[in-house]
């Protein structure tokens, strides 16, 4: 399991299996090298989201009709999954861009579509998404930015918290109330720019993990933004922010599997090199049950994910099952694998000398954003009920 040789028992295509090994390959050699170094600086990796970008990894789902790579939902979650395993403040690249055009690729209308989406191909532009509120994070629906419309604008005022990548990208989708009598019908969905009027940044957040993915606060002090900034009909933004999670939470899904598959690699390596009563702790019982688990609790949530992510590409009807399994099922198995990996490594693994200690705790995050893992159950058993 170790190193390269994932097991893989979903069956890639051709051209699937050519992507993962091409995006591992680009991150052995200039991810992983710099991935203690992001954690411990804080800074945003410019060089990296350069190498994604020269290879078309950082953005690969835009469609090819706005100059994208027309990357399929499997191939977007493999190119996140091997970034992870490298560095999972990188793999928020990819997976931030994603989330925040989205919204734009099932919402908007075609000029829209033009107007953004090959500037995030190219590179030029990142994209961030804004639901989440200090008062409102499980309970989006609770949202109190509002969005008033004054003649030909939109005048935004208020906040939203826990935004990734605020401050590197250029373009955000907010939601936001412009109807409060009519609760979640309505709410709307905007793009905002960063050099909008009246839009301004927090205080970076002080985080346990992710730390080279800058997380702010955005601010709204009567942000004028035009008319034609509207993603879709006023009143569809709550809607299309739900259906924008169906599809990302995967992506957090595999984030988490790279994570604990970084873990896995580690800690079956040193079991390998580590001697202990005259030989490798790899032939002691104890720690082989370990890593066996390690391993097959690994392969059943890749194996979700890679389902959940076809039908993520079809949006088949139980999506919102699937896409809340995968990622709830593979971040509760990232946590439990990269503990065990510093537990593995005993006292060398609660070093920084070794990277499972930052794989754990970059693991932990992805139990609670796109949605809490307790917030997954509730909408799994809604599906199952219904």
């Amino acid at each position: 399991m170790a190193g390269n040789k994932d097991f893989l028992h979903f069956d890639l295509s051709e051209e699937h299996r050519a992507l993962k090994e091409a995006v591992r390959e680009l991150a052995d050699a200039r991810i992983a090298p710099r991935a203690a170094e992001i954690d411990e600086t804080g800074e945003f990796p410019w060089d990296v989201y350069e190498a994604l970008r020269a290879s078309g990894f950082h953005a690969i789902h835009i469609p090819e009709e706005f100059e994208g790579q027309g990357g399929d939902a499997l191939a977007a979650c493999l190119v996140i999954e091997e970034v992870a395993r490298a560095c999972a403040s990188s793999s928020l690249i990819p997976a931030v861009n994603k989330l925040g055009t989205l919204p734009l690729m099932l919402s908007a209308d075609e000029t829209m579509l033009k107007t953004y989406l090959p500037q995030v191909a190219s590179g030029e532009a990142m994209f961030s998404y804004a639901l989440s509120e200090r008062e409102a994070g499980s309970d989006a629906a609770a949202m109190r930015t509002r969005a008033v419309r004054d003649g030909d604008d939109w005048v935004l005022n208020g906040q939203k918290s826990w935004i990734s990548n605020a401050g590197v990208s250029t373009y955000y989708t907010v939601m936001a109330v412009t109807d409060p009598d009519k609760g979640p019908k309505g709410i709307s969905a905007f793009v905002v720019h960063a050099d909008d009027e009246g839009f301004s940044l927090g205080t970076p957040e002080r985080k346990m993990g992710i730390h080279g993915s800058p997380t702010r606060e955005i601010l709204f002090s009567n942000c004028r933004i035009p008319s034609d900034r509207i993603v879709g009909e006023p009143g569809t933004g709550f809607q299309t922010a739900m259906r924008t999670l169906d599809h990302t939470r995967i992506t957090i899904g595999a984030q988490a599997i790279g994570i604990a598959q970084g873990a896995l690699d580690v800690a079956t390596a040193y079991a390998k090199d580590r001697n202990q009563f005259g030989k490798p702790i790899a032939s002691f019982q104890g720690l082989q049950f370990m890593l066996a688990d390690m391993a097959m609790k690994l392969e059943a949530a890749r194996q979700l994910m890679y389902v959940a992510a076809c039908k993520s590409e079809r949006e088949d009807a139980d999506l919102t099952f699937f896409g809340a399994a995968a990622k709830a099922f593979a971040s509760d198995v990232a946590m439990e694998i990269t503990t065990d990996a510093v537990q593995a490594l005993g006292g060398a693994g609660y070093t920084k000398d070794w990277p499972v200690e930052r794989m754990m705790r970059d693991a932990k995050i992805t139990q609670i954003y796109e949605g809490t893992n307790q917030v997954q159950r509730i909408v799994m058993a809604k599906q199952l009920l219904k």
